[in-house]
C-alpha cells in the first residue's frame, strides 16, 4: 500500500522546510563559522535549498531538485558527524531530515501495475 501524494508531499515540503531552518540555525546560532563570514556560510547553506521554491508551483518537480540536492546535505551531515564532535547532533539531524526528504520522494513516486503472465 502506496501514501497518497498529498501526504508524501506534504511529508517532503516539511522536511525541505525543516532543513533550511537547520542550516540557519546551525551556520548563524548553534556554530557561527570562525574562519568565513556568517553570511558566505549561510549562502553556501541556505540558498542552494531555496532554488527549488522556483518550480514551487509544480511540488513533484520541486521535491525532486530537493531531493538531488539533499545529496550532498546528506555527506556533509556524515563528514560533520563524524569530524566535530560537537556539531554530532545538527549533522545526524541533518542526515534524518536528507533522509526523510529522499523517503518521501521514493513513497510518492506512482508504482506502474505489474504486467499479467499470459
Amino acid at each position: 500500500m502506496s501514501a497518497s501524494p498529498a501526504v508524501t508531499h506534504r511529508i517532503g515540503v516539511s522536511a525541505w522546510i525543516a532543513l533550511i531552518l537547520l542550516q540557519g540555525a546551525w551556520y548563524a546560532w548553534l556554530f557561527p563559522p570562525q574562519h568565513v563570514p556568517m553570511w558566505l556560510a549561510l549562502a553556501v547553506a541556505v540558498v542552494p535549498l531555496l532554488l527549488p521554491f522556483l518550480a514551487i508551483g509544480n511540488v513533484r518537480r520541486a521535491l525532486l531538485w530537493v531531493g538531488i540536492l539533499s545529496l550532498f546535505y546528506f555527506c556533509h551531515g556524515i563528514a560533520e558527524s563524524w569530524s566535530s564532535a560537537q556539531e554530532r547532533v545538527p549533522a545526524l539531524l541533518e542526515v534524518l531530515l536528507t533522509l526523510l526528504l529522499i523517503g518521501a520522494l521514493g513513497a510518492g513516486v506512482k508504482r506502474r501495475p505489474k504486467p499479467t503472465a499470459r
